[in-house]
């Protein structure tokens, strides 16, 4: 794939545009703006007279997606968006009218063999969104104890095996360090017992999300994000978060019962349905929640994820 060409499908795209209600000079957020797709349909709808502003802490998926943006009023930040308010004031807005995050993984990650997010190919075992913050997920697996690696994996990827993949991790790097995404899956496939059924999830897939966690932060971005968010929307805008795995989805769910600054639209999460999952399977997992915000919050949060 040319890095200047996107292949990622935005998910549920029509019940996002629905339940923003985004209208013509209405300035919103996309905090997770992947290949553009939730960016470019809010920013057509906002129109000349208003603003989308779309972070993202993948450099490429910037590169990617800025040239396909034309003119729509769009301004795009390399950002982490737990740190929103720090954004929104350096372009100079106080307050915006809705939010949208998706917290999934996007297709061009997913097809740059030079990431390691996908476990089909055999690129470096990299798994940050930003290669300019952190440490590899290849210097976690060589470094780790056992006994560390095994909790992280099965804290971050609810995998029951976690202890027979970490015992199997540490006895390869023993011969040679693990450097690549092709190694590490064969080690976890080889780990985990049993035939593989058809259609069932690759059994490498919950090493690497936990691994894909770790290194990037992404449950405390989101803890943090759901704690200050709120206070970057206007009273009766909105904010909807997509995502894709329990760990993500009980947070959200959590947050938006318990917060009083906002008031849940969506009793259950929506979900895509039988078209949408069949032209974007990756769509499969993907859950949406909507809160309107119901009052203003007054005190002044210093918490930031960098």
């Amino acid at each position: 794939m040319h890095r200047n060409d996107s292949v990622h499908i935005p998910v549920l795209l029509h019940e996002v545009v629905q339940w923003l209600e985004p209208e013509a000079g209405a300035v919103l957020v996309d905090g997770t703006m992947g290949g553009g797709g939730h960016t470019r349909a809010l920013a057509e709808l906002v129109g000349a007279g208003g603003r989308v502003v779309s972070l993202d802490r993948d450099g490429d998926a910037i590169e990617r997606t800025r040239r396909t943006l034309g003119n729509l009023p769009v301004t795009i930040v390399q950002a982490n968006f737990a740190n929103l308010p720090e954004v929104l004031e350096e372009v100079q807005i106080e307050r915006v009218d809705g939010v949208i995050l998706d917290l999934g993984l996007s297709s061009d990650q997913l097809a740059d063999e030079n990431r390691g997010f996908s476990f089909s190919a055999d690129g470096p075992l990299d798994l940050r969104f930003d290669p300019e913050r952190g440490e590899p997920a290849s210097r976690l697996v060589n470094r780790l104890k056992a006994e560390h690696l095994a909790d992280l994996i099965y804290a971050y990827g609810e995998e029951r095996h976690s202890r027979r993949i970490a015992r199997a991790i540490v006895e390869r790097r023993r011969r040679e360090p693990i450097e690549t995404a092709g190694q590490l899956a064969e080690i976890v496939r080889r780990a985990i017992p049993g035939p593989r059924k058809k259609g069932q999830i690759d059994p490498a897939t919950r090493t690497f999300q936990a691994l894909r966690i770790a290194v990037n932060e992404e449950l405390k971005s989101l803890e943090i994000a759901l704690r200050r968010i709120p206070d970057c929307i206007h009273v009766g805008g909105r904010l909807g978060i997509i995502s894709f795995h329990s760990l993500e989805d009980r947070r959200v769910k959590e947050a938006f019962r318990d917060d009083g600054r906002l008031e849940v639209l969506t009793k259950k999460p929506i979900r895509p349905g039988e078209e949408e999952c069949r032209l974007n399977p990756r769509s499969r997992s993907a859950k949406f929640r909507v809160a309107r915000i119901a009052e203003s919050g007054d005190d002044t949060r210093e918490i930031s994820a960098q």
